[in-house]
């Protein structure tokens, strides 16, 4: 089974992308410069607000995230599971994370990239202001039994 949902945000002069185990996306629209794992600010929505549909698959432990991000015509695709330890239900925020750490901001764990791996055009691109789309696909493996 297959879900999709689709966050809009923008980028900031301030963020820097050097955080090593996260990266985030808020609705906040300020940055200061210790949020060094936010790309992206403004967004349309939080984990509470993300498709049910979507939602209830990222609560189950097979679940993989794979979440494409656009800015300035560059393009990451961040592959991270899903726990149902999730409860998805921050107001504001959506946090992918390097670890199985779970908050109620978290939207995937085991993340392959964090805002310290993100390429650094696709920063500077957030950085001058751009339009950042965050594609979300959760995905749970049929049975084969």
């Amino acid at each position: 089974m297959k879900a999709q949902d689709i966050v809009r945000a923008r980028g900031h002069p301030l963020i820097r992308g050097t955080h090593r185990t996260t990266f985030e996306v808020t609705k906040d629209e300020t940055l200061t410069e210790t949020g060094d794992c936010i790309i992206g600010i403004g967004a349309d929505k939080g984990a509470a607000d993300l498709d049910p549909v979507l939602r209830a698959l990222l609560q189950n432990d097979r679940a993989v995230l794979t979440a494409r991000l656009t800015a300035g015509g560059e393009i990451v695709t961040v592959t991270s599971r899903g726990s149902a330890a999730l409860t998805l239900d921050h107001p504001a925020d959506l946090v992918w994370r390097r670890s199985d750490f779970v908050s109620d901001r978290t939207v995937g764990i085991r993340s392959d990239r964090t805002a310290a791996t993100l390429p650094r055009g696709f920063i500077e691109a957030l950085r001058r202001g751009e339009e950042l789309v965050v594609e979300l696909e959760a995905e749970v493996p049929e049975d084969d039994g």
